[in-house]
């Protein structure tokens, strides 16, 4: 099963179909065709499956996700961990 860590927008490209998220520390690109043009902002959090961003999520929720997170992770050795936050591009369930 696949998770999908709250990633917060640090940067949109300039045509607004692509995006830069930073997902607890790893920095990565994700596609924002699946979204309503304009609908993410730099700032926002969003949940993304398989590189596309899928959906935006409240600032307060995607807070307390990423404190779950953090407890799971401080039991981890640093190889699981960076597993764990990079894994949704892994997803065993990746063809839609």
């Amino acid at each position: 099963m696949c998770l999908s860590i709250p990633s917060k927008v640090v940067k949109i490209s300039d045509d607004e179909t692509m995006c830069t998220v930073d997902t607890m520390g790893v920095q990565r690109d994700a596609n924002l065709m699946m979204m309503e043009d304009n609908d993410v902002k730099v700032g926002d959090y969003v949940l993304l499956h398989i590189g596309f961003v899928m959906n935006k999520i409240d600032d307060e929720e995607a807070e307390k996700s990423l404190e779950t997170y953090r407890e799971i992770l401080e039991a981890m050795n640093e190889q699981e961990r960076l597993e764990a936050i990079t894994d949704d591009d892994n997803c065993p369930n990746r063809e839609i």
